[in-house]
């Protein structure tokens, strides 16, 4: 498994979180049972994502609510908003990801798991989000 898969599927346990709110390492143990995920690189990566997301959602809510104008984080594709999620974690607390990268893949989720208009909608929130993080580091923004 490479880290394109990795990510769907800590996709898909963020998704499965924001619906049975429940015992989190019990449903990312299950969840590893389940899809045959051994021990690995890719399995530590989907339990840090996974559980960095959970354990930051309420700040990363915060950062999607500045940049998606018009909208509520109830109103939000259930979806988007685990693919959004993702990316931001990706973006802020793991160095190891170039930012074009988490912004490419979580359009490509979006494409594959979500409405027509996801991935535009995806992008334009991850872009300024990004814009938002570059300015406060002093990074160069690679995504624009």
């Amino acid at each position: 498994m490479g880290r394109r898969q990795a990510r769907e599927h800590a996709m898909k346990l963020l998704y499965q979180v924001q619906i049975r709110k429940d015992d989190l390492d019990g449903q990312i143990q299950t969840y590893m049972e389940e899809e045959a995920i051994l021990e690995s690189p890719e399995r530590e990566y989907i339990e840090d994502v996974v559980k960095g997301a959970v354990n930051r959602q309420d700040e990363i809510d915060g950062i999607i609510s500045r940049h998606a104008k018009g909208w509520t984080i109830s109103r939000m594709p259930k979806v988007d908003l685990a693919i959004m999620r993702l990316c931001i974690y990706e973006m802020r607390w793991r160095k190891d990801i170039p930012v074009n990268v988490s912004i490419n893949e979580a359009v490509e989720l979006a494409k594959k798991y979500s409405g027509e208009q996801s991935k535009t909608f995806v992008n334009g929130v991850l872009g300024k989000v990004w814009s938002e993080f570059s300015q406060e580091t002093g990074e160069p923004n690679e995504h624009e």
